[in-house]
């Protein structure tokens, strides 16, 4: 094991990076004197991963099985829960599963260590019995009902099938009733083998910590052996355009809500691709953010509010860019983004917005290195992408106001475009 050590003197940071001989990755970044410490283990595994191929053999599981994973890992053999176990020894843990990833983690100001071989040790010991999933698969049921009557995750979910014909993403990480009763406390033994195997998976560590320990710890805790990465399947090559470009439906909300998204130009990660989307993220801030022309007309107009937001979304081998909030009249939204899109694309950005955009964003970026959370799960994740977000700072330097209007003009499209849109219930719906 050779630990690496990265310095950012720009931001006052620094990273040691260090690959066990079983193939994890740890990443550790020391804040000497401060007082909370924060962990997060995850694994390259999500609700999309649910075709893969190990050691040569292709396999398909049911969706849900990454999310019902994450549900069950928590339960230890002897009885015990270590939520219960870290929450009693001072920590804050909890763990998420998006597209993507699989996440678990805690927060505590002591018991670092103890709290560290808790966490390792879980998620790399799985337990289950055929009574206990099935029991779970009530929880998990209702949890899945309740989403579907959040017009939040319909909408959403309506825009990603819209946007991809077959690409697993477009399917709820959480998957269906009749998914997760296909789910078998074998099935669970099996996907925890193939995706919870250390060279598949990476440890982020922030705080008041030698790097060299937390190393130590890991090779104490986890299996020695370095197993096979697996392989996910995602289908067929998508198209850039979306199957069906507008979808409306009704369900019992105040006022109109929309969506509105592209799928963006897959890339296959690096530091290349890291610097593509912070282009993306850069032109995004200048053409619908806060204090762009489009955002402030449109509110001025009383056709948005302060609901509206904006992000990409790069995962499980896919980027999407969406925007939506409220709105009384979602499709001249549209219009007016299309029409913005078109401006931008031949007239391009003014170099003072650009570069006043520029600040601001590294600015907000400066103020997340702050949180400690943000900086451990988005190292995690850029892990999974090749590259380390503090070279964020010197990659922005390099960005220009004709790369942001570039990716405008090729990537925002109005055919590249689709509508999601949900609009309150009429009375003869109702009724």
């Amino acid at each position: 094991m050779k630990l690496e050590r990265h310095d950012y003197p720009g931001v006052g940071e620094t990273l040691y990076r260090a690959v066990l001989d079983n193939g994890l990755e740890v990443r550790v970044v020391p804040k000497k004197d401060f007082s909370t410490f924060y962990a997060a283990f995850a694994t390259n595994y999500g609700g999309a991963c649910r075709r893969f191929t190990v050691d040569g053999k292709q396999l398909d599981t049911p969706a849900g099985v990454a999310h019902y994973l994450e549900h069950k890992m928590f339960d230890l053999p002897n009885g015990d829960n270590a939520l219960n176990i870290l929450s009693a020894n001072g920590a804050d843990p909890n763990a998420f599963t998006s597209s993507g990833i699989t996440c678990y983690y805690f927060q505590c100001t002591e018991g670092f260590e103890e709290n560290l071989r808790m966490l390792l040790h879980f998620v790399s010991t799985p337990y289950f019995t055929e009574e206990t999933v099935q029991k779970e698969q009530g929880i998990i049921a209702q949890e899945i009902r309740m989403g579907e009557d959040n017009p939040g995750m319909a909408i959403y979910y309506n825009l990603l099938r819209m946007l991809y014909a077959h690409h697993p993403i477009r399917d709820r990480v959480a998957g269906t009733v009749e998914s997760i009763a296909r789910i078998t406390a074998g099935t669970l033994y099996d996907c925890h083998r193939v995706f919870y195997a250390p060279s598949n998976m990476i440890l982020c560590v922030e705080g008041d910590v030698d790097p060299e320990t937390v190393c130590r710890i890991a090779e104490e805790v986890l299996p020695k052996e370095k197993a096979p990465v697996p392989a996910a399947d995602f289908g067929e090559k998508e198209s850039l355009y979306p199957a069906e470009r507008y979808y409306k439906t009704e369900m019992e909300v105040s006022a109109p809500q929309f969506l509105i998204g592209a799928k963006l130009t897959p890339d296959h990660g690096g530091p290349e691709a890291h610097r593509e989307r912070l282009v993306a993220s850069l032109a995004l801030r200048m053409l619908c953010g806060s204090s762009s022309p489009f955002f402030t007309r449109l509110y001025a107009d009383g056709m948005l509010n302060m609901d509206f937001d904006y992000e990409v979304d790069a995962s499980a081998g896919t980027i999407t860019f969406i925007l939506g909030g409220e709105s009384r009249t979602p499709e001249t939204v549209l219009r007016e983004f299309n029409a913005e899109v078109s401006r931008i694309a031949c007239e391009g950005f003014d170099e003072a917005t650009f570069q006043r955009s520029k600040r601001a964003s590294l600015g907000a970026r400066l103020r997340a290195l702050e949180d400690f959370d943000n900086v451990c799960v988005s190292l995690a994740m850029d892990h999974f992408d090749g590259y380390c977000s503090f070279d964020s700072f010197d990659l922005l330097e390099g960005i220009t106001a004709e790369d942001c209007r570039r990716f405008v003009a090729e990537e925002l499209a109005p055919e590249r475009l689709a509508l999601s849109v949900i609009a309150p219930k009429t009375r003869e719906a109702a009724g």
